[in-house]
């Protein structure tokens, strides 16, 4: 076991000051968690898709916004690319518990897995992650 060795100056504050006077506190540990895969659903109701549909690249990363005033769903998640543009919906199929852990705090995203244009629909497969 090492002995901790006060710096020049003996303060207590310096030993969590850098060498360069910034503070050295240590970094938060993050991580992603793979959760689920799934599709996007709803692409053929997005304006637009067709446009959009040549921009998505396998690997790009997807955000994840709760609806619970949603008309259709009570536990609908809003999918969109990262500039805002509206992609669809996590499954209705697969939404319960991905909406209890986004309304608990928790911050999931997608990223796509697979992109197929199947005359005018697009599917879109995806992985869940929970970021923590």
């Amino acid at each position: 076991m090492s002995d901790l060795i006060k710096p020049e100056g003996g303060s207590v504050i310096g030993l969590i000051h850098g060498k360069d006077g910034t503070l050295g506190m240590p970094v938060l540990f993050e991580r992603d968690i793979f959760l689920f895969d799934t599709c996007v659903a709803g692409t053929s109701h997005v304006e637009g898709i067709e446009a959009l549909e040549s921009q998505l690249r396998e690997g790009e990363r997807l955000e994840f916004f709760r609806e619970p005033d949603n008309p259709h769903d009570p536990q609908a998640i809003l999918v969109q690319t990262m500039s805002g543009q509206t992609v669809g919906y996590v499954p209705r199929r697969d939404n319960v518990v991905f909406a209890r852990l986004m309304d608990a705090g928790k911050q999931l995203f997608g990223t796509i897995t697979k992109k197929e244009k199947k005359g005018n629909w697009l599917s879109l497969s995806i992985k869940i992650f929970l970021h923590e």
